[in-house]
């Protein structure tokens, strides 16, 4: 298949591989060009921008990093819609507004495309190991024709329905890693001011209830001192603000979420850590 890929980051260049490893032919673009050096050394063409992308491709993705560059890549001057034939399909994996995953349903439509929205969890290790979690909204009948695809890169994806349902679920993930970012940071600070051993607390909260993804694959990254993005903290806070929004908009009252929000506002805002993975959270208590 001739796959097209927008948007080759941490996460978005593993998955992109898997594509070109699985024998599909694939078009790459990201602003920043040398991110698809890599990519192109393994037999990918690069082109100049997502019309040019969509031109040579069947299917196209996109994993960007904020609604307004999803807004962009997808309606702008040079843009996918301006370069994608009849019966294309787009497939956004960017987290970003179910609004906006509707907008360009709708737009898909109205011009004979097709369009997915389908966010991920699973950082940069579940891109590297092809065990990602998908949630997808759209027709389903496209998300059935893209599902060999996504087991590609995925252990799990789920369908949820009419286009920005997937955006939807990837807010409910957020939220609940909202909380297990926050615990974490707050277990390791007060074991250390106990004088715990942190290897053996993380060995032994790993063994019981409070075991969870986050803290087994970010504790041991903070005990190293390590904060480089398997996921930046800024996107984090991104999706935090569209959770928020989305909340407010159902009459719903986030109240831990708010105060995660305001925490990675510190750290991103007043901080400037952005940059920095989400585990980074421990430095705006030094």
């Amino acid at each position: 298949m001739k796959i097209g890929f927008i948007g080759t980051g941490v996460m978005g260049a593993a998955i992109a591989g898997h594509f070109l490893a699985a024998g599909h032919s694939l078009t790459v673009f990201n602003r920043t060009k040398s991110k698809t050096d890599s990519l192109v050394a393994q037999g990918a063409t690069w082109a100049p921008t997502p019309k040019d992308v969509a031109q040579k491709s069947e299917i196209v993705f996109t994993m960007v990093g904020f609604p307004q560059d999803v807004a962009e890549v997808y309606f702008g001057d040079n843009g996918i819609f301006k370069g994608l034939a009849p019966a294309g399909i787009t497939v956004d994996m960017t987290t970003s507004r179910p609004r906006l995953a509707a907008k360009i349903a709708e737009y898909a439509s109205a011009h004979k495309f097709h369009a997915l929205d389908a966010p991920v969890s699973g950082g940069d290790v579940g891109a590297q190991n092809a065990q990602l979690t998908i949630m997808v909204g759209g027709e389903e009948s496209i998300y059935q024709k893209v599902a060999p695809l996504f087991d590609l890169v995925a252990k799990k994806t789920n369908y949820f329905g009419t286009a920005g349902k997937g955006q939807h679920a990837k807010m409910v993930n957020q939220i609940m890693i909202a909380g297990t970012m926050t615990g974490l940071t707050e277990m390791l600070l007060y074991a250390r001011q106990a004088g715990l051993d942190e290897q053996k607390v993380l060995a032994t909260l790993s063994a019981g209830g409070a075991d969870n993804w986050s803290m087994e694959n970010y504790v041991p990254r903070i005990l190293k001192d390590d904060f480089t993005p398997g996921f930046f903290a800024r996107h984090f806070l991104k999706d935090l603000r569209i959770a928020l929004e989305e909340a407010d908009s159902m009459g719903l009252d986030l109240r831990a979420t708010a105060t995660a929000k305001r925490l990675y506002e510190v750290m991103v805002d007043v901080k400037h850590l952005g940059n920095q993975g989400t585990q980074g959270l421990i430095n705006i208590y030094k």
